[in-house]
């Protein structure tokens, strides 16, 4: 079978390296000559902690499992099997996470509840003033600038996989995909990934599909001079991720309201280190569109204080900022958008800040469900 992928992007890279597993004949398209969107633009986190039981944690623990497999396939990927510690520094934080701890699931996810001595064991690098922390051994990362060009050099050497970058989809017909080029590309199947790109192709053959875009600020700093040995959380993240949903969350909310600036732009601290000793920063959620084309810097002062109290020492200078969108279903329950939007395409978007975590199995789940 011959498979046309519209979308350079992880979500798209992923149903490529899915169909090329399979034994079939690629053809990828991207209508820029890199991707550049949310994939490019997050933290790399294989994020396993904070799903919400069900479907979305059962996805999150097999893409992990995949990203491993992967990972020893293509180093350049710079998966690592770092784990998490979710930082807990006051004690209605810490009686969520007590209760999160005592969770029948919780040792699916690889998560127990550490105290601060047992923290600074796992990570040495935090030497700030908190309670405990969430150890999650089952977190990992990648490094997202470079993960989608190394997945596509692995694929390309199977000798069916062929890269066309700087190519739009503009229509899609019972003998596969025309380009803004005028070229036909022939295929017996479709898959289109484009992202938070909604409009145009998208819109014409699939209508108003219940997906909704969100935008985020983030940052990088200059190497921090030391390792970071895990990913970090702070308890803000208790707020944000469904796993955390419950009576104690709402007595958080109640006894320990966010900072205004941290509750308009619904925030978290997440901190990565980079392979070049750069912490990647972050980070904001927006969901009111038109979406602002300036980042505010209101923000990023925020997210140095939090990360330096955990970090108990400045932050290295910030050598990037940036903003970017993803695609999230509409009801945050589901995994993904995933519609059958003509005799040979489907159209899978909408895995909201899950894209990096879960593709790798939302990819193999599109791939049992065409029948590829």
């Amino acid at each position: 079978m011959r498979v046309a992928v519209v979308g350079g992007g992880v979500l798209g890279t992923m149903h490529a390296w899915q169909a090329v597993l399979r034994g079939h004949e690629v053809i990828h398209l991207e209508r820029e000559p890199e991707a550049r969107g949310a994939s490019v633009r997050n933290f790399g986190l294989v994020w396993v902690s904070g799903r919400a039981t069900g479907p979305e944690l059962d996805t999150a623990l097999r893409a992990r499992e995949l990203w491993s497999q992967l990972g020893e396939r293509v180093p350049g990927l710079g998966f690592r099997a770092n784990g998490s510690l979710t930082v807990l520094r006051t004690p209605a934080e810490l009686a969520v996470a007590e209760a999160f701890a005592a969770r029948p699931d919780a040792a699916a996810r690889g998560t127990r509840l550490v105290d601060a001595g047992g923290a600074r064991v796992l990570n040495p690098a935090l030497r700030g003033d908190f309670l405990g922390a969430l150890w999650c051994e089952r977190d990992a990362a990648v490094e997202p600038r470079v993960a989608q060009p190394a997945l596509r050099a692995h694929l390309a050497e199977s000798g069916r996989y062929t890269w066309l970058p700087g190519r739009e989809a503009r229509a899609v017909d019972g003998r596969g995909v025309r380009d803004d080029h005028g070229d036909h590309h022939g295929a017996d199947l479709v898959v289109l990934c484009t992202g938070a790109t909604l409009s145009g192709l998208v819109r014409e053959i699939a209508g108003e599909v219940p997906v909704r875009r969100v935008r985020l600020q983030m940052m990088q700093t200059e190497p921090l001079g030391e390792r970071l040995t895990t990913s970090v959380a702070d308890g803000d993240s208790l707020r944000y991720y469904p796993a955390y949903r419950g009576v104690e969350l709402d007595a958080l909310a109640a006894s320990q309201p966010q900072p205004a600036v941290a509750a308009e732009h619904a925030m978290q601290l997440l901190m990565v280190q980079r392979a070049d000793g750069g912490l990647t920063v972050g980070d904001t959620h927006g969901y009111a569109e038109p979406f602002p084309f300036d980042v505010v810097e209101e923000p990023y002062e925020h997210l140095r204080r939090v990360a330096e109290d955990v970090l108990g020492r400045p932050l290295p200078p910030v050598r990037h900022r940036w903003a970017g969108v993803y695609a999230q279903c509409l009801d945050t329950g589901e995994v993904v958008h995933r519609e059958r939007v003509a005799d040979n395409a489907w159209l899978v978007t909408g895995p909201g800040g899950r894209g990096m975590t879960c593709s790798p199995a939302i990819a193999e789940r599109t791939a049992e469900e065409v029948g590829l």
